[in-house]
């Protein structure tokens, strides 16, 4: 295996980690699909940060995005919350909207600006480790996997510090709220990183894998274990698994690795549906202790 490929699959798994951490509390709030709706609804904040600072850096994207997804968050609870709305209703609304706000913006503005919607939503990971860092005129590595890496340590870095917050306004909001805790704070705080995660990725891996990530590997996961610390451990362990199983599918039928990844991440999911059916399996069976009556406000 060349030096490429590694880069390729190494990329595909901090995406795949990323995902299965963030992705593993919205399956547990039956939000999964906001991942979905974050993916398109963050392009006009992109367009319009680009508009600001004049360059396609990931800092000023990434802050675009991650407004633009809180807003799309604030839409949806909105809708649905404030307007009795169904739910798959204001997300459908709000993520279609924001996506043709940013569309109508690009084609606008199109003559002025180095920039497309298929460039913002379909990265081509195989072409990951073309654009490197250097550090002296020393090549450290392609641009997108440290830009990952620093992805995954924020991700891990807010779980572990906020984990009994975000886990008590997952599981029991109620008592969350008796305690003082505003669950509308962490819910904006978990799309925050949501919305951060996904715009990182889309350059490198597109839309549709990061989606996958984020709702298959969490709910495969789910079928495994009804621990939460294990099913966020099995879930990311089932992206790397996905991203190196991909990679040769992809390699061996000639076609989109990205989309072999996906396929893997379909399969992986079937395979633990019938295995939790049929043989009525799961790795552990005890539920985590997560109400902490100690826990402080936010």
């Amino acid at each position: 295996m060349d030096t490429g490929a590694i880069w390729i699959i190494a990329t595909a798994s901090l995406v795949a980690a990323n995902a299965a951490i963030l992705g593993s509390f919205l399956i547990m709030r039956k939000m999964t699909m906001l991942a979905d709706a974050i993916s398109h609804a963050v392009l006009p904040g992109i367009v319009i940060a680009y508009f600001i600072s004049g360059s396609r850096a990931s800092l000023p994207v990434s802050a675009g995005a991650a407004v633009s997804g809180i807003l799309a968050t604030f839409l949806i609870q909105t809708l649905t919350k404030k307007m009795k709305m169904q739910e798959d209703a204001s997300i459908g609304l709000s993520f279609t909207f924001l996506f043709a706000i940013g569309v109508v913006l690009i084609s606008y503005f199109g003559k002025d600006i180095d920039l497309d919607q298929d460039c913002v939503l379909y990265g081509e990971i195989a072409y990951v480790a073309l654009d490197v860092w250097k550090i002296n005129d020393v090549s450290i590595g392609p641009r997108q996997f440290w830009i990952l890496v620093i992805n995954l340590i924020i991700v891990v870095g807010f779980v572990y510090l906020f984990y009994q917050r975000l886990v008590l306004t997952t599981f029991d909001p109620a008592y969350a709220a008796s305690l003082g805790i505003s669950i509308v704070f962490w819910l904006y705080a978990l799309m925050g990183g949501v919305s951060l995660t996904t715009v990182l990725s889309f350059e490198a891996v597109g839309a549709i894998l990061v989606v996958g990530f984020f709702a298959g590997l969490p709910a495969t996961a789910y079928l495994l274990s009804n621990n939460f610390k294990q099913m966020i451990f099995i879930a990311v362990g089932l992206g790397v698994v996905a991203s190196i199983l991909g990679y040769f599918l992809a390699a061996w039928v000639n076609g989109s690795v990205a989309g072999a990844m996906s396929v893997i991440v379909g399969i992986e999911f079937f395979v633990a549906l019938a295995v939790s059916k049929l043989g009525k399996f799961r790795i552990q069976p005890n539920h985590e202790k997560v109400i902490k009556p100690t826990l402080g406000k936010t």
